[in-house]
């Protein structure tokens, strides 16, 4: 069922306790997860008040990363507050105005915009990973999983899972890094935030950072589940970042690779959220991923991922899955 919006019970005496007395705590948003987000005002202060609650989350990984990140000079929210027990977090408030909206109302905007998180993913290679768990293969196998384990079934298809994971075998060895890299893995538009008069990118939603390949970011930022990126801008981002850190064909590689394997995975977990979570708004941003993914399916090195949809996954079968499903029904 989808979390209702409304405040913890326990957060007036939370913002109370650090001197956020009488605050007004507004509504701002929930996410894919169990988290939700909400806007404190108390006169001229405004903050954001996260609502992680145990044990289904723990905020400690955000606030470990927030502090690696805001070490090395990248802008994490600062943090306020903390009562772990509770699940809550009072935060730096960023503001409203997000690199998604601004480039969707200024076509013009979007290529200077693309281009300074671009420069950010080059400056954060430029520091040793975090101490995070690795991006192994292990990890990227059960995840490209999620496809199988949950679109699948969902729209009623028996599949060759077998053959599912003996096909991302081949290709996965080039998604492996040499000198991994701090990974947040949701880096894209609604989680960039343009900050302060210089609209420096503030970062969001870094909790499940892992230390991993740094084409995996791009894929996050380049082929966005949830917002439309044209070819050209992504492939005008692809070279812009490759003559930054002089990266070859084998990150290109790395990249459609990591491409399939991101949205085959957000197709899993768009699947679940609507089947597991109750949130049937999900299932309507498939073909959009879908069509990212067929595009790095047509590379070369993702030959044998490509033959297992071919035989398992015809191209009807491609798309909404609540639709699909009632289609079949």
């Amino acid at each position: 069922m989808a979390t209702p919006m409304t405040p913890p019970a326990d957060a007036a005496a939370f913002l109370d306790t650090h001197g956020w007395h009488q605050a007004r705590i507004d509504p701002l948003a929930g996410d894919a997860s169990f988290r939700r987000y909400f806007r404190v005002v108390a006169g001229e202060r405004r903050g954001i008040l996260m609502d992680a609650p145990p044990p289904h989350e723990d905020p400690r990984p955000f606030l470990d990363v927030a502090r690696w990140l805001a070490e090395r000079g990248f802008a994490a929210p600062a943090v306020h507050a903390v009562d772990l027990a509770r699940g809550l977090v009072l935060l730096e408030d960023f503001g409203d105005e997000r690199l998604r909206e601004t480039a969707d109302a200024d076509p013009d905007a979007a290529v200077p915009l693309y281009a300074a998180a671009i420069d950010l993913l080059v400056a954060l290679r430029g520091h040793p990973a975090a101490e995070v768990r690795a991006y192994d293969r292990a990890e990227l196998q059960r995840e490209a999983g999620l496809l199988t384990d949950w679109y699948c079934p969902a729209i009623g298809v028996a599949v060759d899972v077998d053959g599912y994971r003996a096909a991302w075998d081949e290709v996965l060895g080039h998604a492996e890094a040499a000198v991994p890299v701090t990974v947040p893995r949701d880096y894209h538009a609604e989680n960039l935030m343009l900050v302060g008069t210089g609209r420096s990118l503030g970062l969001l939603d870094f909790q499940d950072a892992l230390a991993g390949h740094p084409a995996y970011d791009l894929v996050s930022l380049l082929q966005d589940a949830r917002r439309d990126v044209d070819p050209s801008l992504e492939e005008r981002m692809l070279t812009r970042y490759r003559a930054a850190t002089g990266e070859g064909d084998a990150f290109l590689r790395a990249y459609h690779v990591l491409g399939a394997q991101r949205n085959a995975k957000i197709i899993g977990i768009f699947t679940r959220l609507w089947q597991r979570d109750g949130k049937p708004r999900y299932p309507a941003l498939c073909p959009r991923v879908w069509g990212y993914l067929e595009r790095d399916l047509g590379q070369p090195v993702l030959a044998p991922v490509a033959r297992w949809f071919a035989d398992n996954l015809p191209p009807e079968l491609r798309g909404d899955p609540m639709l699909i499903a009632g289609a079949r029904a």
